[in-house]
């Protein structure tokens, strides 16, 4: 499809988080990867016990109980709160290991399940549609973002709720990078741009921001350093750097569960959907 000049500003909001190659070269390990443990603890904490707008406006879809497609699941948390009025839910996403995840979480739910591993929408015609869609926490990592939407409504039959934190959710670290690489981070893209790229695309989208309660992303200080020291692509060696430069701009062992994106508001992004036929049988 012909590219919004909302997309094309989205896209370009989004290169500008390319790490300068002289920095990339020191990293030892992925810098846009979060532990495998953060994700599997937020789907099984939201699956314990559901709160905020994203819950409320996907559990409205299912008051008749109806089937689930979480597009970039990661473990489960957009959908497995949803069980117990989910008919079956289907994972979409690139990290086997944490569909594995999902897997064992889905089936000690009790709850039909299937999962499809790949990227949106490359794998869409795998998938069947949905009375429901929900994709949390995703769009910020889509450069190509309209063929990635228009599939996640393509799949709905009721409704799709996206959710997103405010701002691109790497900027509270942008004051760490200045410190230690001495380089501006962006600001962008944001929730607003999402939504004026949505208008584009002639749907009709309802949203509302709300606070997100503290909830502990990292159990503890020791699990948020080696996060930080792993996103500024600094080697094992500079761990002790990465430590005072937490401290420096007020993270403490007190407060390190709350740092980093949980420490941003969320947007809740709904609409009623336009289903076009799709195939598959995951």
């Amino acid at each position: 499809m012909r590219s919004t000049t909302a997309g094309d500003n989205w896209r370009k909001a989004l290169a500008e988080w390319e790490i300068p190659p002289e920095i990339l070269a020191g990293a030892e390990e992925s810098p846009w990867e979060l532990p495998r443990q953060v994700f599997v603890r937020r789907a099984e904490g939201l699956a314990r016990a559901p709160y905020g707008q994203s819950y409320a406006r996907a559990r409205e879809a299912l008051d008749t109980p109806g089937s689930v497609l979480d597009v970039g699941a990661g473990a489960g948390a957009a959908s497995l709160p949803l069980a117990p009025r989910a008919t079956r839910i289907c994972a979409v996403d690139t990290h086997e290991p944490m569909l594995e995840d999902f897997a064992r979480a889905a089936a000690a739910a009790g709850v039909s399940f299937g999962r499809v591993s790949g990227r949106w929408p490359d794998v869409a015609d795998q998938v069947s549609a949905t009375d429901l869609v929900v994709c949390h926490h995703v769009l910020y990592n889509v450069p190509d973002i309209e063929p990635f939407i228009l599939e996640l409504d393509s799949h709905a039959r009721r409704r799709v709720v996206v959710e997103v934190t405010e701002r691109h959710p790497l900027v509270r670290l942008n004051p760490l990078w200045k410190r230690i690489h001495g380089i501006d981070r962006p600001e962008g893209p944001s929730a607003t741009d999402l939504m004026a790229l949505l208008d584009e695309l002639g749907i009709a989208v309802q949203a509302e921001r709300w606070p997100r309660p503290p909830d502990a992303e990292h159990h503890e200080f020791g699990e948020l350093v080696e996060t930080t020291r792993r996103r500024l692509c600094l080697p094992a060696a500079r761990t002790d750097e990465v430590i005072a430069a937490l401290h420096e701009i007020g993270v403490s062992e007190e407060t390190a569960g709350y740092f980093g994106s949980s420490g941003q508001d969320l947007v809740t992004i709904w609409w009623s959907a336009t289903p076009a036929s799709v195939g598959g049988s995951h």
